[in-house]
Order: C-alpha cells, then sequence, then structure tokens
C-alpha cells in the first residue's frame, strides 16, 4: 500500500459494521473511496465498551453534549493516547512517512481524532485529517494550550503549557490539510457543532475545507460529499 486511512466509527457503532457500510456512500462516478484510492491501506480501530455502549468516551447527555463534559475526559485521553499509538505503527510500515497518512472520523470518531490532532505534537504532518458531522469537545478553550490541557498528560505527547511540545502541535495543525463535512438537517450532531470545530481548528492556525449540505442526516452526503473527499485527497 501507498498510504493508509484510519477512520473512527461513531458512537453505538463498531469497526465492522462501520467498514461494511462505508462503500455504500459512493460518488459521482459510483465509486466507494475505496474504488477510488485502490493503493490505500484502510484501517478502522474499535472503540471499547463503555457505560454499556461502545464509544470512545462517555457523554453526560447526548442531548446536551456540553453537559458535564469533565465525564470525557478520562475516556478520551485513553482514546487519544490508543489512536496515536495506532497511527505510529501505520506510519512505521510507510517507511516513516507519516505525510502518507490519513486520520479520519464520524461523530464522536471526530471528535476524538480531533483532539488527537491536538497531542501529535511529534510528528512534522499528516497526509490529511477528515472529519464528518462532527464536533470539538470542550470548544470555547481560547488557545492550544488550555486545549491541550485539558487531557493532559497524554501518552506519548508532551505536556501542554507553553513548551516544544506545544510548538509543534502549533506547527502540524498547520500542515496537515483538513477537510469537514457537515449535513445541516444532522439531527444528533447539530450543524453548529461542526462549524464550531472548523472555528476551533482555524483559530488554532489550521487550514480547514468546510463543505456544508443541506441534507444527508447524521451520515456522509452522497453523491457530492463523496466527490468532495475524492478531489481533497
Amino acid at each position: 500500500h501507498t498510504h493508509t486511512v484510519v477512520f473512527l466509527h461513531g458512537r453505538g457503532d463498531n469497526a465492522r459494521k462501520f467498514a461494511s457500510s462505508l462503500p455504500y456512500s459512493r460518488d459521482s462516478r459510483d465509486r466507494s473511496l475505496m474504488d477510488a484510492f485502490p493503493s490505500f491501506r484502510w484501517v478502522f480501530p474499535q472503540a471499547p465498551i463503555r457505560s454499556t455502549v461502545t464509544q470512545w468516551f462517555d457523554v453526560w447527555n447526548v442531548h446536551n453534549l456540553k453537559e458535564r463534559e469533565d465525564v470525557s475526559t478520562p475516556g478520551l485521553r485513553e482514546s487519544v493516547a490508543a489512536i496515536r499509538r495506532l497511527l505510529a505503527r501505520e506510519a512505521a510500515q510507510l517507511d516513516g512517512r507519516w505525510d502518507r497518512v490519513v486520520l479520519a472520523g464520524i461523530s464522536m470518531g471526530c471528535a476524538t481524532s480531533v483532539h488527537t490532532l491536538f497531542h501529535l505534537d511529534d510528528v512534522p504532518r499528516l497526509g490529511a485529517f477528515l472529519g464528518f458531522s462532527g464536533r470539538c469537545p470542550f470548544a470555547g478553550r481560547p488557545t492550544l494550550a488550555e486545549m491541550r490541557g485539558v487531557l493532559a498528560p497524554v501518552e506519548g505527547a508532551s505536556v501542554g503549557g507553553g513548551d516544544d511540545g506545544e510548538e509543534g502541535a502549533v506547527q502540524f495543525l498547520r500542515k496537515t490539510p483538513m477537510l469537514l463535512e457537515h449535513c445541516a438537517n444532522d439531527p444528533l450532531v447539530l450543524v453548529q457543532y461542526g462549524r464550531q470545530l472548523r472555528d476551533t481548528l482555524r483559530g488554532f492556525g489550521a487550514q480547514v475545507e468546510w463543505k456544508e449540505y443541506p441534507d444527508g442526516g447524521h451520515w456522509f452526503h452522497s453523491p457530492t460529499g463523496t466527490d468532495d473527499v475524492v478531489s481533497f485527497l
């Protein structure tokens, strides 16, 4: 394989089901993402069961994602560390070419991936980041140092707070191309959460391409959204 995509599923889903459903989202040429990039390796990590639900971290109230966000911290810290290790293994298979590794996530998988980005301070850049129907837990922190501090310490990452690790994270965010897609009628993660994620990343210096679609719900938009992913990659 020439590249690897590490793709995180959403809350209540699992890796096997998500991997089998992804090909149904096709582009205008009737291709799945796997069809469009036949030399890519696709890796689907599995979230653990927390509080009887398959999820990357706990959520206090699914109808108000901002309520009691503190309960998310332990699971999110653990998941970010696990994804960091997975990305490192995949990069090693590509002779250390982190710029050929793509991190992607949908829903809670996107939220987990975003915080993983904040803690890849020892990596020059990724090939790309793709986020779908996502949000940023703990959004509203004005600086990257404060955002990193929410989960600190993350295993393998530098401790936030004005150190070399923070500067590495800033450079990483600036150099990694990012695409966010969100459907305006998403009933689970409202589109305003996606816009907030976009603004948070841009506020930290990231170059984010934003795609908003009128319909599609809490899933990928097809075919236009799939076309946009293919074009972006």
